[in-house]
């Protein structure tokens, strides 16, 4: 039930109807009445197929600003209906400025007469409400878990990806604003009640009118009027519990007079029976650990003080925490993909001009010890072993990969080889029969690697994320040393892009999907003051879906103090991603990063290698994709012209001119030009947008 006190909030057209001034960055088409009477048959009762405080929605076939035949969405304003032009203002202006894969879009509008029609993209599969309060369709915990990360997405982006200066606070966030698509990805709609809102200035808030849900509505805000972006995570918290409890945020019978879902489910916590009001659907999927983090997350957001409640990007990266614990807890050998397939090679070092203060060190060599030692430069919370960590026996992993048959080979190292390797389902410590069980990658290490090892057992184990590779094991015994990672049935980025061998391109689409899965990882890593260093196509390693998964962690640098500008540390990486600051220098940022992943825009948009040289007699000479990228730019040319031919003309011509521009301000010469990996995966998602 939407609520809202007597105000008189303007009526106004978009030209005036907001302070920012933003450009549309999306077609959005004025229809005419006559076209959307045609297109629901003159308001069919039988193509509703929803309706709200706005008025009905209606399902038909129109024709978008493209020209072309979409099936949408058509919400007209009733005339009888509480909201009105103010609403309908608002929302047409705030959706023509978004572009993002977790914000629903919007077609265009009408304003006729006394009519008011809103045209959206159709979302297929309904609300979260329908399918967690109406539909006899309890989904799983794991399902549950990504519609969260997905709405927290786009609730992020609107607080801050929507300009430098100016954001959206939604203010009515609720399951029933949260629309799922075909592949139950979760859609931020309705942004009738949003207001803007300064970015630069967290602590900012809007006086405004109360308006919003009850059982949603933040406290702070009800009692004070003062609006800001932790309103919205309030309201995200209780779709959360929502989620968990699978109950109404409003049931007299179950919560009494005075409380609702938030403060039922916080008495409930408090008293420690939390597994009392879990969704006894899901009761028997979610893991201890799982369940205990996604609380803290619940209570964090629903804080009574708002400067204490999270940011939404901090409840995103949270969320993805917990479905990387409930994945391993499902069965931590079971993905769809594992390891170290790349070329692991390219690899060299330069001496760096500086001390080597950034590399990790050994504070105690213990290697003979049944002690891990701590490793100098990294953080406490990244010391010690991961108990999810399983130890292996050397013999059941020599027995996996067939005593380390050269026929599995999977990548060679300067440090050791990697092996494909089976292990059985039911005990996924024991080893299995070839082509039996769960497939897995080992890498064992040379003799002298233990300090390699070592790094990457006792930091990898702690770096859970989606879009990181797992480390799921290890083994020491005596002279042998041994790492074992999930398994990535699809090879690498690297492979697709340049590999003459593969029967089908990637789409241009799946290539954006694989670039937003990247730059996730690397984004995770960024939050952490992690610089990964050596960031490729070989190291974005694909499972049977095309999911993308950083490998290579190994190798990453914590960042640079507090107080300081970078890292300074030996040069490690590869000839045509290393950022010109960091080969001259050795001075390490994460713009450097950011560098490397403007290669591999490059890359995804040309299909070219970043480094090629022809020796082929007096005409031998090299390529340098980022040099030549940046002639092209500077002389003017249409990105047409060097977009991978095995697209075709597949693709968005804005999404790749775009994506175009993004790589160009990636691999700016100054770092401080380049954008943040944030910045990066915001755009990458607008231009994803773009192309559905």
């Amino acid at each position: 039930m939407s609520f809202a006190t007597h105000d008189k909030e303007e009526s106004k057209p978009p030209s005036t109807s907001s302070s920012i001034q933003i450009q549309p960055s999306q077609p959005c088409r004025c229809f005419e009445f006559n076209e959307i009477q045609i297109a629901t048959k003159n308001f069919d009762e039988s193509l509703v197929i929803g309706k709200g405080g706005f008025g009905k929605v209606y399902k038909a076939d129109i024709t978008n600003g493209s020209g072309l035949v979409v099936t949408a969405a058509i919400k007209r304003l009733d005339s009888m209906s509480q909201q009105g032009a103010s609403e309908f203002w608002a929302e047409a202006e705030m959706l023509s400025k978004f572009r993002h894969c977790n914000i629903v879009s919007l077609i265009g509008y009408c304003n006729h007469e006394n009519e008011m029609i809103l045209v959206y993209e159709y979302i297929s599969n309904g609300t979260l409400d329908d399918h967690l309060h109406k539909r006899n369709t309890p989904l799983p915990w794991l399902q549950r878990l990504n519609i969260c990360i997905g709405a927290g997405r786009g609730l992020h982006y609107l607080h801050t990806g929507t300009g430098m200066q100016f954001g959206i606070i939604h203010r009515d966030v609720k399951s029933s604003n949260i629309l799922l698509d075909e592949n139950y990805g979760a859609k931020i709609s309705d942004f009738g009640l949003s207001k803007t809102c300064p970015t630069n200035q967290p602590s900012t808030h809007v006086n405004t009118h109360i308006k919003g849900t009850y059982g949603y509505v933040d406290p702070n805000y009800y009692q004070t009027g003062m609006l800001t972006r932790k309103s919205d995570v309030y309201a995200f918290g209780v779709v959360l519990l929502e989620v968990l409890c699978r109950t109404r945020v409003l049931d007299r019978r179950l919560y009494g007079e005075d409380r609702n879902l938030a403060t039922w489910a916080q008495d409930s916590i408090k008293e420690g029976n939390v597994k009392y009001i879990i969704d006894s659907h899901i009761k028997g999927e979610i893991s201890p650990k799982c369940l205990k983090e996604f609380i803290r997350i619940v209570e964090t957001c629903l804080h009574n003080l708002p400067k204490h409640r999270l940011s939404m990007a901090e409840v995103v990266v949270g969320l993805e925490r917990v479905l990387v614990l409930q994945e391993k807890f499902n069965n931590s050998l079971q993905s769809r993909g594992t390891t170290l397939y790349g070329r692991m090679v390219n690899l060299f070092p330069f001496p760096s001009k500086g001390e080597n203060s950034g590399d990790l060190k050994l504070s105690n060599n213990s290697k003979g010890s049944n002690t891990f030692p701590e490793l100098e430069g990294v953080p406490a919370h990244f010391q010690g072993l991961s108990p999810s960590l399983k130890v292996f026996k050397f013999a059941d992993l020599k027995k996996a990969t067939r005593k380390f048959s050269p026929d599995l080979l999977l990548a060679r190292a300067a440090s050791g080889k990697v092996f494909l390797g089976w292990v059985d389902h039911q005990n996924t410590i024991a080893p299995s029969i070839p082509g039996f069980g769960i497939a897995v990658a080992v890498k064992r290490f040379n003799d002298d690697s233990y300090v390699k090892w070592l790094t990457q057992v006792t930091f990898l184990g702690h770096l859970a994320h989606p879009n990181i590779i797992r480390l799921l094991g290890y083994c020491r015994d005596e002279s042998e040393h041994l790492t074992v990672y999930e398994y990535m049935a699809n090879k690498s980025f690297h492979h697709f892009l340049h590999t003459e061998k593969v029967a089908e391109p990637l789409s241009w689409g799946t290539r954006l999907l694989i670039l937003i899965g990247a730059v996730r990882g690397l984004t995770f890593l960024h939050s952490e003051n992690l610089i990964f260093r050596d960031f490729k196509s070989t190291k974005i390693l694909l499972d049977e879906d095309f999911n993308a998964k950083l490998e290579g962690c190994g190798d990453v640098k914590y960042g640079p103090e507090s107080g300081e500008t970078h890292v300074t540390t030996l040069v490690q990486g590869t000839l045509g991603y290393l950022a010109p600051e960091y080969f001259h220098t050795g001075h390490l940022t994460t713009k450097c990063d950011i560098y490397s992943l403007g290669v591999v825009l490059l890359e995804s948009i040309t299909g070219r290698r970043p480094y090629e040289r022809s020796e082929l007699g007096e005409s031998g000479r090299e390529f340098l994709l980022v040099k030549w990228a940046s002639s092209i730019a500077s002389d003017g040319r249409n990105v047409k012209e060097i977009m991978d031919p095995r697209l075709k003309d597949n693709y968005s011509l804005q999404g790749a001119s775009e994506c175009f521009s993004l790589a160009l301000r990636c691999i700016a010469e100054k770092s401080k030009d380049r954008p943040s990996s944030e910045e990066v995966l915001q755009s990458l998602e607008q231009i994803y947008a773009l192309y559905k």
